[in-house]
């Protein structure tokens, strides 16, 4: 692994510690200010730092406590300033409803070094989808009723 990569890693087990911990301080510290997130949610893309940020204030509060997040087959590839990675994610945790609940998402992320600092400038997510019955995947024992 080289020194790259391994930056990269760390701004990725850092953004999903923020996420966790719901530190929006933090997490919006490892985006440029000029990001572009597609997400699952409406409006599906999120432009600039002011929108992304109300989306994931909108993510943390539909969580009672701290959210699960655990990565899953993590592949980054480097160059000199700009990297790339793809990933699982098992996002879990429970509702404000009560509901305990998880559901897999992917995610591919885009980063550029700027003034030897790593920033995220593109994010998609997207949730994988069963195409027997058109429903999300969800992991064993969490499936709708």
């Amino acid at each position: 692994m080289n020194s790259n990569e391994s930056e990269v890693r760390a701004l990725l087990e850092s953004r999903v510690d923020a996420c966790q911990t719901k530190d929006i301080d933090r997490l919006m510290s490892h985006y440029s200010s000029d990001i572009v997130y597609y997400d699952v949610v409406p409006p599906l893309q999120f432009a600039g730092s002011d929108q992304v940020h109300g989306n994931f204030v909108r993510w943390f509060d539909e969580y009672d406590g701290p959210i699960g997040l655990e990565t899953h087959d993590l592949t980054i590839a480097t160059g000199e300033d700009i990297a790339f990675a793809h990933m699982l994610h098992l996002d879990s945790g429970t509702r404000k409803n009560g509901l305990q609940s998880a559901i897999w998402v992917r995610s591919t992320v885009c980063c550029r070094r700027s003034s030897d600092k790593w920033l995220i400038t593109h994010e998609h997510i997207s949730v994988p989808i069963n195409p027997e019955n058109l429903q999300a995947w969800f992991p064993p024992g969490f499936e709708p009723a």
